[in-house]
């Protein structure tokens, strides 16, 4: 008996990505047919578990200009639309699409905000194509570059934010000028605060 793995999709106007979700995934074979039809077979876990899928796309799609990587933990494809429109959902009929078919929400942007699959960053994953599918395993290529956009992340000094509010606060000059004007009894400002604090 086989199992249906997750399914997780976004949209753009001229796209659709599917992610199956399916750590270790062995054989894995994706067929994609124009008329839209989209079909994953492949084993996972210890027990070699059978997964299969086969979902009837909402419309039609470019079979040659969209994109597969199989990766360690999913199967990601950048299906391309034939018509550059906005489907009302992922999967043609009036049903309610199956409990392991869920919206991709860290991809999916609203039809007013679309902006193109530009705004998406795919993480420097090889994708091949469906059109010619000889190296279905093309894996997860460029992930050195994927830390590469992580600017910023110099010392903790850089935050400003303190936990010390409400505390009195001494500038580095101040303190210094402190230090260079005794008081009566011969102590800077700064050794007479230590002094008093220790009382």
């Amino acid at each position: 008996m086989s199992r249906h793995p997750e399914v997780k999709w976004a949209q753009r106007a001229d796209k659709v990505f599917i992610t199956v979700q399916l750590s270790d995934s062995k054989d894995a074979k994706v067929n994609l047919e124009p008329e839209g039809v989209f079909s994953f077979t492949g084993t996972a876990g210890t027990g070699n578990a059978h997964y299969e899928l086969k979902l009837d796309l909402f419309d039609k799609v470019v079979v040659e200009e969209s994109k597969i990587n199989i990766g360690v933990r999913s199967i990601f494809c950048i299906l391309e639309k034939t018509e550059k429109v906005w489907w009302k959902k992922l999967l043609r009929g009036d049903g309610k699409p199956p409990h392991y078919v869920k919206v991709d929400w860290d991809k999916w942007v609203d039809e007013d905000e679309d902006k193109g699959a530009g705004d998406l960053d795919l993480g420097g994953m090889d994708f091949s194509n469906f059109g010619g599918m000889g190296d279905m395993m093309g894996g997860m290529g460029g992930m050195g570059d994927m830390m590469g956009g992580m600017g910023g992340m110099g010392g903790m000094d850089e935050f400003e934010d303190s936990d010390d509010e409400g505390q009195e606060v001494t500038k580095p000059a101040d303190k210094a000028k402190g230090d260079a004007e005794p008081d009566e009894h011969g102590a800077g400002t700064s050794e007479k605060k230590e002094a008093e604090a220790s009382t």
